[in-house]
């Protein structure tokens, strides 16, 4: 929902809100002034029936009054005596419109030459349902009119003034780390929108520099230590070759080319890691994976083979997917290797290719943890080459395109890629 939406229906809440109260107190305070109006008239009118009364007694021998709305009873002095005046609301049946109608009466006594008599007289009153009926319907176009004037003044008015804050998150919308592109922020005289944008603009420099500083550290990490680590490894290679060593000082000199060698592969993966989750891989391209693992797996003939192992694919569907071509590689030759190099000695290995899927499989005794597994230098095996960088690897590639990489154990290990169903199908 957007903002200004969010605003007016929150605002529209509290005007229905209010106006239900204020339509209840306006109710009680219009029956008031109604009730009011209508004791003072028929104080008035008693007043008039009592002074006619007085000045012609012949009228007491009508049992209605002006159309029966007026009636006159005699009563004892003790009820004369101990009575009081009081209003009340009714029902009085109307001969000519036969049938019951609401009346406001006021009961009174008054006494006439030595005789007691009681006076009752009504007015006819609106009904109390036609009056709320009346309140609601009003209160209602009330509140439509609200509605229309709300929406009205959020199109015309308060989309101008909210314009430099949504031009501010459509460019932080569009917004790419890796483009170097400049943020343009609209001049406002409101000052909470200038302060924001001061600091957006603020972070997104803050972030610019990161990056380009973090990427500058990676590239000069990249030269400066293989250079080192490729010179010691040669001169080392040269002295277990040119010198007579003895068994003993050849066994150190193989254990550190296999420490510098380790060395390298691991800067290497860590390099390639930092990368990927910079997002420093922008070309994209249709990569085919049917091809891309028939080719992993010629590939890996020759380690299959040392491993006793071999690799069976199975093709049941066409899977191909925009992305970066090296990093598919990277991808799928990492879950192949680990498949080879961690799996049962002498088990085979299986590539099934599904619908939206990829699923590797493995023969394993036991299950791997899931909640590590593809955190660094997590080794899934025991496996002396492993750096434990090669699943890890593998989930950044997978995030960084929106792909799901899972693993669960039945009577093996099982890999699975699962690709967004909207972008193979589009393509």
């Amino acid at each position: 929902m957007k903002l200004l939406n969010y605003n007016s229906l929150h605002l529209l809440g509290i005007l229905l809100l209010l106006l239900s109260i204020w339509a209840v107190l306006f109710y009680l305070e219009m029956k008031e002034e109604i009730y009011d109006s209508l004791d003072g008239s028929l104080e008035n009118q008693k007043e008039l029936v009592v002074h006619r009364i007085r000045e012609d007694g012949n009228i007491l021998d009508q049992m209605d009054l002006f159309d029966g709305y007026t009636r006159i009873a005699e009563v004892s002095f003790e009820t004369f005596e101990n009575f009081e005046d009081q209003y009340s609301d009714t029902l009085i049946y109307i001969e000519e419109e036969d049938e019951f109608e609401p009346v406001r009466m006021l009961e009174d006594v008054f006494e006439l030459e030595g005789s007691y008599f009681k006076i009752q007289v009504s007015t006819s009153m609106v009904e109390e349902d036609d009056l709320v009926e009346s309140l609601l319907i009003s209160l209602g176009w009330l509140y439509l009119g609200l509605i229309i004037s709300m929406l009205v003044l959020n199109n015309l008015i308060m989309r101008k003034v909210w314009r430099p804050f949504y031009s501010l998150l459509r460019q932080l919308n569009d917004f790419s780390i890796e483009r170097d592109e400049k943020m343009t922020f609209e001049s406002t005289r409101i000052r909470e929108f200038r302060l924001l944008n001061k600091r957006v603009e603020q972070l997104v420099n803050r972030a610019v520099e990161s990056y380009r500083g973090q990427k500058q550290f990676i590239e000069n990490a990249s030269h400066e230590l293989q250079t080192p680590l490729a010179i010691s490894i040669n001169k080392l290679e040269l002295l277990a070759e040119n010198h007579d060593l003895n068994k003993e000082q050849l066994e150190v000199v193989g254990s550190v080319l296999n420490n510098l060698e380790r060395l390298t592969r691991l800067n290497k993966s860590l390099l390639l890691l930092s990368k990927i989750e910079n997002q420093q891989f922008q070309e994209t391209t249709l990569v085919d994976f049917n091809a891309l693992i028939r080719q992993t797996i010629e590939d890996f003939e020759d380690l299959s083979t040392f491993q006793q192992s071999t690799i069976e694919l199975t093709e049941k569907a066409s899977v191909e997917f925009e992305m970066n071509s090296d990093l598919a590689v990277i991808l799928i030759s990492n879950l192949v290797k680990n498949a080879l190099l961690h799996g049962s000695p002498g088990g085979p290995v299986t590539i099934e290719l599904l619908p939206f899927q990829i699923r590797l499989w493995n023969p394993g005794a036991f299950a791997l943890d899931k909640n590590t597994l593809f955190t660094r230098f997590k080794e899934a095996g025991k496996a002396s080459a492993s750096n434990g960088l090669g699943l890890a690897i593998s989930k950044a590639i997978s995030l960084r395109y929106g792909l799901k990489l899972h693993y669960h154990f039945d009577k093996g290990h099982y890999f699975e890629i699962i690709f967004p169903e909207k972008e193979l199908k589009s393509r």
